[in-house]
């Protein structure tokens, strides 16, 4: 894209034999510049996007094995690496929610993700879940033995 924008008043000069306009060197110069800049800007983000998103194929995989707390860690990691990554919330509440001590910090990871995917109805479901398994459990401490 940075050669296609610096190619404009290049190839003005080489087909109509001007530059087209005072400063068009240094507009081809800059928009070379520019498009560089934004090209190694968008390689990084997708970099990290990518590697958040492999950890999030890990994790599952170690969920699968009975692995729950590396998977939880891993989890973790790409959360911290990339806060918008709402589909690592939502897995990390799931495996919260497998296990009874870490209910509430399930709802929150739910809560999290509903806030960056509010169009997820899953995430709707799975907070009904996550509200469930807390009221049963609040109602059972109350009940008389």
């Amino acid at each position: 894209m940075a050669l296609l924008f610096a190619s404009l008043p290049v190839a003005s000069k080489l087909l109509l034999g001007f530059w087209g306009f005072e400063g068009a060197i240094q507009l081809a110069v800059l928009c070379f510049l520019a498009g560089v800049y934004l090209h190694f800007w968008a390689r990084r983000r997708a970099k990290a996007l990518s590697d958040a998103a492999a950890m999030l194929g890990q994790a599952l995989q170690f969920a699968g094995e009975g692995q729950t707390d590396r998977a939880i860690a891993l989890l973790s990691k790409a959360i911290h690496q990339n806060r918008h990554f709402w589909q690592a919330y939502q897995y990390r509440a799931k495996l919260y929610l497998e296990r009874q001590d870490s209910w509430t910090r399930g709802l929150a990871d739910v809560e999290t993700a509903l806030r960056l995917a509010p169009n997820e109805p899953d995430l709707y479901a799975l907070r009904d879940h996550a509200r469930a398994l807390l009221t049963d459990k609040i109602s059972s401490q109350n009940e008389p033995v």
